[in-house]
C-alpha cells in the first residue's frame, strides 16, 4: 500500500493523525468503490520533547482506518471517506495517560480551479478522550472542523494516482464542540 500524497498532506494539516493512502487506479464504468478496506498499524516511539516541554515520553499507538474512495460521477475527482479509531497511551516514570480517539474525515466538496488544481473541502468530525491510570477522562475533544486543501492533480482529475498535496488552505469551520486542552490535562500527571 503506498501513500496517497493527498491524503497524506490533507490529513498532516488536519489532525496530525497519519492515515495511509492507497493505490488507486482510474474509475471504471461500475458504481463499485475505487478503493473500499480497512487496515490498523501500531507504532511505539519515544518522545523526546512532549508538548514542547523537553519532557521524554513513551508513546504507544494503534490505528484503525475504514477507507471509502469513489467517484461520485463520471469524469469527476473521486471523493475520500476515513473513518478511524486511535487508541494511544503516553508513559513516563512517574506516571501513564490514554488517549482514544474516533473520527471521520470526509471529502464535502472539490472545486475545479480550471488551471490543473483542485480545492477540497473536507469535514473532519469525532471525539477524543484522555484518561488518567484509573480510567477517569480528564480531557475531552469532540465536535468537528472544516478546512480546505489545494491539491495539483496532474493531467486527469478522475486518476488521484499523481495527485500531489500543495496547500493546506486554512480553516473554514473552527471547532464546534468543547476544547480542552491535550498538554494541559496530560502533563501534570506525566511530569
Amino acid at each position: 500500500m503506498s501513500v496517497s500524497t493527498r491524503r497524506r498532506g490533507a490529513i498532516a494539516a488536519a489532525a496530525a493523525v497519519a492515515f495511509a493512502g492507497t493505490l488507486i487506479v482510474a474509475p471504471s464504468a461500475s458504481a463499485r468503490p475505487l478503493e473500499n478496506f480497512t487496515f490498523t498499524e501500531h507504532e511505539a516511539f519515544t518522545d523526546l520533547n512532549f508538548c514542547d516541554v523537553g519532557l521524554s515520553v513513551e508513546v504507544d499507538l494503534t490505528r484503525e482506518v475504514h477507507v471509502l474512495f469513489n467517484s461520485r460521477k463520471p469524469g469527476t475527482a473521486p471523493y475520500w471517506k476515513g473513518n478511524y479509531t486511535v487508541d494511544a497511551t503516553y508513559t513516563t516514570e512517574n506516571g501513564m495517560v490514554r488517549e482514544h480517539i474516533r473520527g471521520v474525515e470526509k471529502d464535502l466538496r472539490i472545486t475545479d480551479n480550471g488551471d490543473g488544481t483542485m480545492t477540497i473541502l473536507v469535514l473532519s468530525t469525532g471525539n477524543a478522550t484522555v484518561y488518567d491510570e484509573s480510567g477517569k477522562a480528564i480531557a475531552r475533544n469532540p465536535g468537528q472542523v472544516r478546512f480546505e486543501v489545494l491539491i495539483d492533480y496532474g493531467d486527469d482529475i478522475t486518476d488521484p494516482s499523481d495527485d500531489e498535496f500543495l496547500e493546506f488552505l486554512g480553516q473554514v469551520k473552527g471547532s464546534t464542540g468543547r476544547s480542552d486542552d491535550f498538554c494541559e490535562a496530560a502533563l501534570p500527571i506525566l511530569e
